[in-house]
């Protein structure tokens, strides 16, 4: 690689690692897997920096990447928790609850619930303040899924982040009771 092209690429790469690592993080709430699909991503990017050098938006084309690495990282965990689940390894972790609840809204946790796309669409929408536009080219999909998607979303986080200070607030009027 010519050394432009190598320094094009250096710079790019220490302007959006910490973005790239937390859209990675929002997307899968683990600090260091976030660090590692972001690591991956910039290995992707680099493999085909002129590709994305060339590209019409290529920090658009980085986060794609990422998006698409998350989403392998998330189906893999599934498929891993399945099959532990299916040996009876997690039997009694399932549905446990957590004794020492927090008493600050975990929007990482509601955001773990949510689908792959729909996550990504909230995430990018809100946290990264992305144009819908901006959103369906980095997902690949149109922009009449992200408005979509972004809503459904969005109403899922209420009603899950709902139900969590409902929960809370049962919580604590038993307690009192005691």
């Amino acid at each position: 690689m010519p050394d432009d092209a190598a320094a094009a690429f250096r710079a790019f790469f220490e302007r959006r690692h910490v973005e790239l690592a937390r859209l990675a993080f929002l997307l899968t709430g683990d600090a260091s897997v976030a660090d590692d699909l972001a690591a991956d991503a910039l290995t992707e990017v680099w493999r085909h920096w002129s590709r994305v050098e060339a590209a019409d938006d290529p920090v658009a084309y980085a986060r794609g990447i990422v998006t698409n690495l998350t989403r392998q990282w998330v189906r893999r965990r599934i498929r891993e928790r399945r099959g532990l689940l299916g040996m009876h390894l997690l039997a009694g972790t399932r549905g446990t609850p957590d004794p020492d609840v927090p008493a600050v809204l975990d929007v990482r946790s509601a955001l773990s619930h949510l689908p792959h796309r729909r996550r990504a669409c909230v995430v990018l929408r809100y946290a990264f303040d992305l144009s819908e536009r901006e959103v369906a080219r980095v997902l690949g999909i149109s922009v009449g899924a992200v408005k979509s998607q972004t809503s459904r979303g969005a109403r899922q986080l209420a009603e899950l982040l709902g139900s969590q200070e409902a929960s809370r607030i049962e919580h604590g009027a038993r307690e009192e009771a005691r």
